[in-house]
């Protein structure tokens, strides 16, 4: 009877996430909440409609500290006593500087650490108290390839510094909290769900989002503390050798 929060579920990643877990029996998933800094719209209305007993909507900013606390509020209510199981921490934002790092500028980069570095943090921060008292303890960290510092020269052509640069500082934030809170239980758990096509990946992206979010789905489920700190890729049968290696191993940091 898993409880999970989802972060940036209005679209893309989040919302195909909320989707494929509201397919699952409540034995797994009881209750999604999905988090979103925006009133639900389109696609996003439309699913919460059709879950409302099992998708709740959850209105805030991930770097709002005060919509935070109403957050954990509204939560807490919906538990009725029962812990956060499961935090999905996905929301995030990307620029582009295609005409190289020396054209990346501080507006990139803080906009860029806000929503990716310190969102998680408030968020985090902001639902412990209700993760500590779930079952499972388990916080997934939504991270990236191409935040590797040892395939940065592989990922060369990609024009998102501020975004890899950021990406590359949730994993040592990831790490912290695995170091802090190993004893504790927790699982924290960095996974990259693949280039996908989403709003943010573009069309030409390597995989539909609902294979790349499938794989999401499936370590997220299948998470333990063996596995704390850890940073994994998706798997994908056939894309082992592809330009994003899908082999399901840890990623090189």
């Amino acid at each position: 009877m898993a409880t999970v929060l989802v972060t940036g579920a209005s679209r893309g990643i989040g919302l195909e996430l909320v989707r494929q877990l509201v397919t699952l029996s409540t034995s797994q998933a009881s209750t999604i909440f999905a988090l979103s800094r925006s009133e639900p719209a389109g696609p996003f209305g439309q699913l919460l409609a059709e879950h409302a007993e099992r998708v709740i909507h959850v209105r805030a900013s991930v770097t709002s500290l005060s919509e935070l606390e109403n957050a954990v509020r509204h939560v807490k209510q919906k538990l009725d006593g029962r812990g956060l199981d499961i935090l999905v921490n996905n929301a995030g934002v990307a620029s582009y500087s295609p005409d190289g790092i020396q054209t990346c500028t501080s507006e990139q980069l803080m906009t860029t650490f806000e929503a990716n570095v310190i969102g998680v943090q408030c968020v985090t921060t902001a639902f412990l108290p209700l993760l500590e008292a779930g079952t499972l303890k388990r916080v997934i960290n939504v991270s990236s390839t191409l935040s590797s510092i040892t395939l940065a020269s592989k990922f060369k052509p990609v024009p998102s510094h501020a975004y890899k640069v950021s990406k590359a500082a949730l994993n040592m934030l990831n790490a912290q909290w695995a170091v802090a809170y190993a004893e504790a239980g927790f699982t924290f758990l960095l996974v990259s769900p693949g280039w996908l096509q989403t709003d943010l990946g573009g069309k030409d992206a390597d995989l539909p989002v609902e294979t790349g979010v499938s794989e999401l789905k499936r370590i997220i489920l299948q998470a333990d503390s063996s596995q704390n700190g850890k940073f994994l890729n998706i798997h994908v049968p056939g894309q082992e050798e592809s330009w994003g290696q899908y082999d399901g191993k840890e990623v090189a940091w």
